[in-house]
């Protein structure tokens, strides 16, 4: 239970992370010539630091670790609790996910925004609805959860399982707290996202990233923890050797007729975004990597994922794609504590001194900001010799 209080904490800080990496990557975009705007740590590593090659060790990780945590393990996760509740071949629910999925993606980030802005609010609708029953529900057992979760939560065992759940791990192996409602902060995924959002500047769309930490890892994550560690306190024989989505499956199976039902309405519509929502970070990836030729088949390859993530055993498949994810996080967070001083510099350029509807100014890259020093350095030597009576004389 003390890792509930962990995540709390680490989405608290999770927010900072959040709004560093959506500021930097809205500051650092280009433009292409069709008008799509393209950002992401690789652009901020390139034109904020002048290292190209990390930028490239990035999008390296980023599009072959959105495989695994963004597609298969997803695919996967909804296959089962399709075949657990409904009692759905895998080969059914997959083949009309990858339809689906296929259908969605080849509109582009256009078509993806609109279907997951559609989606998104039925989860979270339905997901804290069903929180907020079962917690009338247990109502007499929430302080003394609350106090449990605090008291268990100074050991060794309970930090590292708080954190690394709320900071590596992006899907549901260890329940739906633990994953399908990770924040993301700190990979550096969500700030490709929100590159392409229409805004007037940085800490505008910084602002707005960061509230999504909030919402996911200290609202939902605190309910979905309270509702565990309440309904194992309620039934302790029958819920204490219960593991992951089966312990949240049993949560919610409190709620008369419609509890499973709601849990997996609530989880496909999460899950499904999130197929979608990683499918976007990999593009840019790959375009990044091998130019825009590249997209269509990597799409193609992503459709086929679907499919075959639904019908596969996937262990492998985690340990791989959890170690690309702490990959990808090291470039992100050393980019993050790089340019630590533009983050500072633009908060306090548009938050502090109060100019949040001003318009952003464009980003120099590192080799651009060097040839202009040069080059005020070069004019102030001529400067000083045609001034200097000693140089005029000789």
């Amino acid at each position: 239970p003390g890792a509930v209080l962990w995540m709390w904490l680490t989405g608290v800080f999770g927010i900072a992370t959040k709004y560093s990496e959506a500021l930097l990557s809205v500051k650092y975009r280009v433009k292409t010539e069709d008008g799509t705007m393209l950002g992401g740590p690789m652009y901020a590593i390139e034109k904020g630091m002048g290292m190209k090659w990390l930028a490239v060790l990035f999008c390296v990780f980023t599009a072959i670790a959105a495989f695994g945590i963004g597609n298969m393990v997803q695919a996967n996760s909804i296959s089962t609790l399709l075949n657990e509740t409904f009692q759905i071949s895998p080969y059914i629910s997959g083949l009309v996910m990858t339809v689906i999925t296929a259908f969605v993606i080849l509109g582009g980030i256009t078509s993806i925004a609109r279907v997951c802005g559609f989606l998104v609010p039925f989860m979270a609708f339905f997901y804290v609805a069903g929180c907020a029953f079962i917690l009338a529900l247990n109502f007499n057992l929430i302080v003394p959860a609350i106090i449990l979760i605090c008291k268990s939560a100074f050991t060794a065992q309970a930090a590292g399982g708080g954190f690394i759940g709320a900071s590596i791990m992006m899907a549901a192996r260890f329940g739906v707290a633990r994953g399908l409602f990770s924040n993301e902060s700190g990979l550096g995924s969500a700030p490709i996202v929100a590159a392409a959002a229409q805004t007037k500047n940085p800490v505008r769309q910084a602002l707005v990233s960061s509230t999504g930490t909030f919402w996911d890892t200290v609202v939902v994550c605190a309910m979905t923890g309270l509702v565990i560690v309440t309904s194992i306190m309620k039934d302790p024989t029958g819920l204490a050797q219960l593991k992951g989505a089966s312990l949240t499956k049993a949560a919610f199976a409190q709620i008369p007729f419609i509890g499973p039902a709601i849990l997996t309405v609530g989880l496909l519509t999460f899950v499904f975004s999130t197929i979608l929502g990683w499918s976007y970070y990999g593009e840019r990836a790959i375009e990044y990597l091998f130019g825009k030729r590249s997209i269509a088949p990597y799409r193609w390859a992503w459709v086929g994922a679907v499919m075959a993530g639904s019908v596969i055993s996937l262990p492998m498949v985690w340990d791989f794609a959890d170690m690309m994810n702490a990959l990808m996080a090291i470039p992100n967070l050393i980019v993050l504590l790089a340019l630590n001083g533009v983050i500072v510099a633009e908060t306090k350029k548009y938050l502090w001194d109060g100019n949040l509807d001003a318009e952003e100014t464009p980003a120099r890259s590192a080799k651009d900001a060097a040839y202009e020093i040069a080059e005020a350095e070069f004019e102030k030597l001529t400067t000083m010799n045609k001034t200097d009576p000693e140089k005029d004389s000789e």
